[in-house]
């Protein structure tokens, strides 16, 4: 059965700079910021979070779909993901838009500062489960226009299909309201620490009360690995060793396809979430979230020599 995809699909322009933010920011001026960086590099990327989690999931070898909605000027995404075995039935070009596009600038420690033009995917609420394909394991409810985030998790709730709830950068725009209807009867809920920080602020609810809503919430914490949150205990799982650290960006959607692999072949939190870090640090050796590549074998004799064991 095949995974959905959903969210944004996009161009991602990524800038780099060689310095640390924090050495810029004055904290009693930061009610007047005004900060200028000459950065050293710039790419332009396909990309997007549906982008990236099915990228992980086709990888890994599980059949995997987009939802998504792009414009004119991303109609070959259609045949690159195609060529990648992807199923884009769910995939609509629409006349007259540019397809989203994400800005980010990151420095030496891993932080980065994002600007989204939404472009075609304000309009993703037309696109619903009937769009894609029929009876689906499951569907990764990524960032994307609101209301198409929460017409799929309504959708899901009410054909009893599993969801994965990943408000990640819409979170300024969802209210605790928001936020507990897209948890509640979700299958995971994620979020890096600082996601999950602003998520608990907003509704008072950590990750052991949003285990109230959800049956498994998983926080993130880049260097540091992760953390996997079940009614049954609570797992912390390594980051995998990077063999070197090129561009951070596009790494936890790597890890959530990843973790749906794991999960869906019934490996285990545990196994799960450590083939999650492992399809996580090979998006951090590459500039670009979809430059990497790895077969199934060249991935199980990595995962071996990294945990010690066998991945699947």
């Amino acid at each position: 059965m095949t995974v959905v995809a959903s969210g944004s699909i996009a161009f991602d322009y990524i800038f780099t700079y060689r310095g640390r933010f924090r050495e810029h920011i004055v904290p009693d001026k930061a009610h007047v910021l005004n900060l200028s960086f000459l950065v050293d590099t710039m790419r332009k990327r396909r990309g997007g979070v549906a982008t990236n989690y099915a990228y992980t999931l086709a990888l890994l070898g599980h059949p995997a779909a987009v939802l998504a909605t792009v414009g004119e000027d991303g109609a070959d995404f259609r045949g690159w993901l195609e060529g990648l075995g992807v199923d884009c039935r769910g995939l609509q070009v629409l006349p007259g838009e540019h397809t989203a596009s994400g800005y980010t600038v990151h420095d030496l420690d891993d932080n980065a500062i994002w600007m989204y033009y939404g472009g075609a995917m304000t309009r993703a609420a037309e696109l619903g489960l009937a769009d894609t394909v029929p009876d689906p394991e499951a569907v990764i409810v990524g960032p994307n226009a609101p209301q198409a985030m929460f017409r799929l998790v309504r959708e899901c709730r009410e054909a009893g299909v599993r969801w994965v709830f990943d408000p990640s950068h819409q979170l300024p725009h969802m209210t605790a309201a928001d936020l507990e209807e897209g948890c509640r009867g979700a299958w995971i809920v994620i979020g890096n620490d600082y996601e999950m920080e602003l998520v608990r602020q907003r509704t008072g609810r950590g990750p052991e009360r949003l285990l109230e809503l959800a049956e498994i919430v998983v926080t993130t914490h880049g260097r540091e690995g992760s953390r996997i949150a079940t009614r049954d205990g609570e797992f912390r799982i390594p980051a995998a060793p990077a063999r070197r650290e090129v561009d951070p960006v596009g790494a936890g959607d790597a890890y959530r396809g990843g973790l749906v692999f794991g999960l869906l072949r019934n490996l285990g939190p545990e196994r799960a979430g450590r083939i999650a870090a492992l399809a996580a640090a090979y998006v951090i050796e590459e500039a670009g979230t979809v430059e990497h590549r790895y077969s199934r074998e060249e991935f199980a004799a990595r995962y071996r020599e990294a945990f010690g064991e066998d991945p699947w």
